[in-house]
């Protein structure tokens, strides 16, 4: 966490950290993080050493939180790994209406479970059989309310529900 968020590291304790399933050039990992003021952090990770797509790697959980905001988005991407594989790695936030996250791509109407701790959620995948320069298929998040009701769909509703 240091080397993501220098001196103010010491604030934050992860609540989720995964190894990605294959590597990129810079990413093998990543690890979210949340401070007293609950605001959530994103960190790549790469070996021992940490990174932030976005500077200062702080996103704060309540840009979007208004009546009915369900999920909120960090960061996600796509990129070439190790071999023929392209990496796929998200992380997000939801409110505690949310008790199940699923991810799907592209197309497939395959839901796989994400990683959820403490208001975070972080999915992460190796995608293989893209021909040539196909670009990877799009992750589209999926909530489930505790009675297993599909409450939020990004595939349907791209922007978060209101």
């Amino acid at each position: 966490m240091a080397s993501c968020l220098g001196p103010d590291a010491s604030n934050y304790h992860a609540v989720i950290a995964v190894r990605a399933p294959v590597a990129t050039q810079d990413t093998d990992g990543v690890v979210i993080a949340v401070n007293s003021a609950h605001q959530y952090v994103q960190c790549e990770a790469k070996g021992h050493k940490g990174t932030s797509m976005s500077v200062p790697p702080t996103f704060i959980n309540d840009r979007l939180w208004g009546t009915g905001h369900l999920i909120e988005f960090f960061d996600s991407f796509s990129e070439p790994a190790d071999g023929e594989q392209t990496l796929s790695l998200g992380a997000g936030h939801y409110t505690p209406d949310v008790a199940k996250i699923t991810i799907s791509y592209g197309d497939n109407p395959t839901q796989y479970p994400a990683l959820m701790a403490d208001g975070a959620f972080v999915y992460t995948a190796a995608i293989s059989g893209l021909e040539g320069n196909s670009p990877s298929p799009a992750p589209y998040v999926h909530a489930y309310n505790a009675a297993g009701q599909e409450i939020y769909n990004q595939q349907t509703e791209p922007t978060a529900k209101q």
